[in-house]
Order: C-alpha cells, then sequence, then structure tokens
C-alpha cells in the first residue's frame, strides 16, 4: 500500500498492490505507475527495508530521500536484546527518534552506541547510526522546507 501526505498534511491512499514477492522489480513497477498516475515528486519515502525498495524510488523519483521505518528499524534493534533487557534499550531508542533537534538526536545517538547498551550489542550500533543519521537530517530538513517544496517543487 502506497500512502501520501500532501504539504497541508492531508493524507491519501495513492494505490494497494498484491504481489506474490515485493522485489526491484515489483517496486519499480509501482513507482512507475506513481508518476504515470499524476505524482510529481517524493520528499521522503519510508518502507519496511525491502531489498530493491530503495533503488525503485530513486530511479523514478531521483530526488527522493528513502528511510525504513522507525518501527521496523526499532524491531530489528531490539531483535539483538534478551526478552529482560528490551524494555530498557527501547526507552534509548525512543530518547533518540523524539528527539526535538538533529543536534539532540545525533548526541543521544552518540551516547547511546557509547553507553551500556552500544558496548553490549555492537551490531545495533550500525543500523542505527546509518538510518538513524539519515532519519535525523530528513526528518528535520522536511520540517524546515517550505510547502512547495514539500509538495514536490523543488
Amino acid at each position: 500500500m502506497a500512502l501520501g501526505i500532501a504539504a497541508d498534511g492531508t493524507k491519501d491512499v495513492l494505490g494497494i498492490w498484491i504481489e506474490q514477492n515485493e522485489g526491484a522489480k515489483f517496486w519499480l513497477k509501482v513507482m512507475n505507475e506513481l508518476r504515470n498516475r499524476g505524482v510529481e515528486d517524493i520528499l521522503i519515502a519510508v518502507g519496511d527495508g525491502l531489498k530493491g525498495f530503495p533503488e525503485a524510488i530513486t530511479t523514478v523519483f531521483p530526488l527522493a530521500s528513502v528511510q525504513t521505518c522507525i518501527v521496523h528499524l526499532s524491531r530489528y534493534c531490539l531483535s539483538f536484546c534478551g526478552w529482560k533487557e528490551r524494555q530498557a534499550v527501547a526507552r534509548e531508542l525512543k530518547a533518540i527518534y523524539r528527539a526535538d533537534t538533529a543536534e539532540a538526536a545525533a548526541k543521544r545517538l552518540s551516547e547511546f552506541a557509547a553507553g551500556p547498551w552500544g558496548r553490549k550489542y555492537p551490531p545495533r550500533k550500525r543500523p542505527l547510526q546509518t538510518a538513524g543519521a539519515k532519519r535525523i537530517r530528513s526528518r528535520h530538513v522536511a520540517h524546515a522546507d517550505n510547502a512547495a517544496a514539500v509538495a514536490g517543487a523543488r
């Protein structure tokens, strides 16, 4: 399913597709269909980390910023933790993605990586630092852009 959010905050279901597997060819077909139906640009595309999704979007909409959904990113990070630790680690992750500014989020991300959870679970630092940095930049850049840029008139 593709959901579009316009500059004024209105939401529209752009389409629902059913396919046996969601590979690069499928997403490329979906992006081309959206372009042909009038979508001019995508500022930020959020997905669940499927292979081929970022490439398909940027092939059709080259200026789009592609992010992993925070729920999927958090679940991935928490999958390395024991059940007893998940609540505490989730609390630390929320402090990162709920930060008010890009600087505060980057600082919290660094603190997480240097802290006890980052030291105990080093594989988690890399996806957080890669996706987190992208998310931090995009989230705060998107809020700073004017409505025309969000609507696609770059």
